[in-house]
């Protein structure tokens, strides 16, 4: 995993155990998932239309938004970045039309 995405992760775990007016992360989580899934459908949105623009500096910031948010979800979920990177480990090298399928017969 990226050394990024390990730091972000170990601070999202850091941040459970601390009161919500210490840091945002920790009133995220204290407002429980709707919030954070509310958050993370924002920056979606946001990233969406920085992409409909065109403007490569705000595309990256609003993604780099939605990464921060989804890790967040992610962490709430007790899940964390390997997590993620394990399963598109998985379906590295298989043809994307294969694992769409694959996905359908086990939905």
């Amino acid at each position: 995993m990226s050394d990024v995405l390990s730091q972000i992760a170990d601070i999202l775990e850091q941040r459970k155990g601390m009161k919500a007016d210490s840091s945002y992360v920790a009133s995220l989580y204290a407002k429980g998932l709707d919030s954070i899934l509310k958050k993370v459908g924002e920056e979606a949105t946001e990233t969406v239309i920085a992409a409909k623009d065109g403007d490569a500096k705000q595309i990256v910031y609003e993604t780099a938004d939605l990464w921060f948010h989804t890790l967040v979800m992610l962490a709430h979920q007790g899940l964390g970045p390997d997590d993620v990177l394990q399963e598109l480990e998985r379906r590295f090298g298989k043809p994307g039309l294969q694992e769409k399928a694959e996905r359908a017969e086990k939905f």
